[in-house]
């Protein structure tokens, strides 16, 4: 069985780049918003054949396409980047697999697609955990690697399942300075979509959209009814004012919930990756990444994906005026004051580098 480690955090944290370098590594399989793609669709209850775990893969993610379909796509979605069959900017109907997760492996999405989907479909009767670890195995057969790393934006709640599921996986909590991320998310057409909707949610009383019924609908104002729609006009996403304090709350909440659930690990399945760190400190970091993950931190490797880092964006917050700067750290007051516990410390202390 190939280790397993899932990247998770707040998004916006210098993580797309992460999976990028981690690609580049001769011996990790990097699942780039694997999660995000399938979502808990392709985690039901039960067993189910090779057809049904197919289909549950390559049907449409709703969320996403409701998103291209409104003309607002994530810049993300990386299907538009590579000519084939859904390669056109607004094409709907796109496989889950298809956004993100094929086109991040290969230049030929189309064709893994059609591979895959001519093998999944004959597979055996079981559960959707065990149909997921023999689809790592199976891509990580077909790419020749030996670590398994799933990465993905916003994936902070998927973490405590994510445990219960794959009990022998590592985690690492990837997280990036408060006020920066949180600009970067209140900019981000996701992270905009994240908050109305959950907006919506608060507004209608409700835990869950499944609870949401037609007169909750009728109930909300007409500048966010229409998201609940097929298509919406993009810019009541765009042009909908949210105070910037509340994406530093937003930030809070989950850097909080991660550094939670992190302590609650075994040492050796735990560690930390502070955005800054990386850049700071590229070899360092990624060398101890790797040795966490369980691959060798190939000389080249490391000098590749050092100089690959981007370091204009950091900073981006101190940009701001002084009064909108002030509020915002003090939406992120609680995240960051997580980060400095001694749980959160602990966390990376125990991580390989330092034991």
């Amino acid at each position: 069985m190939r280790s397993l480690t899932f990247v998770f955090g707040t998004g916006r944290s210098g993580s797309t780049a992460l999976s990028r370098i981690l690609n580049s590594h001769p011996d990790v399989l990097s699942l780039n918003e694997y999660m995000a793609s399938v979502g808990d669709a392709a985690f039901p209850q039960g067993e189910l054949d090779g057809e049904e775990f197919w289909q549950a893969l390559s049907r449409p993610a709703p969320h996403f396409e409701q998103m291209i379909r409104s003309g607002l796509p994530l810049p993300e979605f990386l299907h538009t980047r590579r000519p084939g069959r859904y390669s056109a900017p607004t094409a709907c109907a796109v496989p889950a697999l298809s956004l993100m997760v094929l086109p991040h492996l290969t230049d030929d999405p189309d064709a893994l697609l059609d591979e895959l989907g001519a093998t999944l479909v004959h597979w055996p009767v079981r559960t959707a955990v065990e149909h997921h670890r023999a689809l790592f195995d199976l891509l990580g057969t077909r790419f020749g690697r030996t670590a398994v790393v799933e990465r993905s934006g916003y994936s902070t709640g998927w973490a405590p399942g994510l445990r219960e599921a794959f009990p022998e996986a590592r985690f690492v909590h990837m997280f990036r300075d408060g006020p920066d991320c949180a600009l970067s998310m209140s900019r981000h057409p996701g992270y905009r979509t994240i908050f109305l909707l959950r907006e919506i949610k608060a507004r209608s009383g409700i835990r869950s959209f499944k609870d949401l019924t037609p007169e909750h609908i009728r109930a909300l104002p007409p500048d966010l009814a229409p998201l609940l729609g097929e298509r919406f006009d993009p810019a009541l996403v765009r042009e909908r004012p949210i105070p910037l304090r509340d994406f530093g709350a937003l930030w809070s909440e989950l850097v909080t919930d991660g550094t939670e659930f992190l302590a609650t690990l075994p040492a050796d399945r735990r560690t930390t990756l502070a955005y800054e760190d990386l850049l700071d400190h590229p070899a360092e970091e990624l060398t101890r990444l790797a040795e966490f993950i369980g691959v060798t931190p190939d000389p080249r490797w490391l000098h590749t994906a050092s100089a690959a880092l981007d370091h204009s964006r950091r900073g981006s917050a101190r940009g701001l005026p002084a009064a909108e700067l002030a509020e915002l750290r003090a939406g992120c007051a609680p995240g960051t004051q997580a980060l400095v516990s001694p749980g959160a410390a602990t966390a990376r202390s125990d991580s390989p580098r330092d034991r």
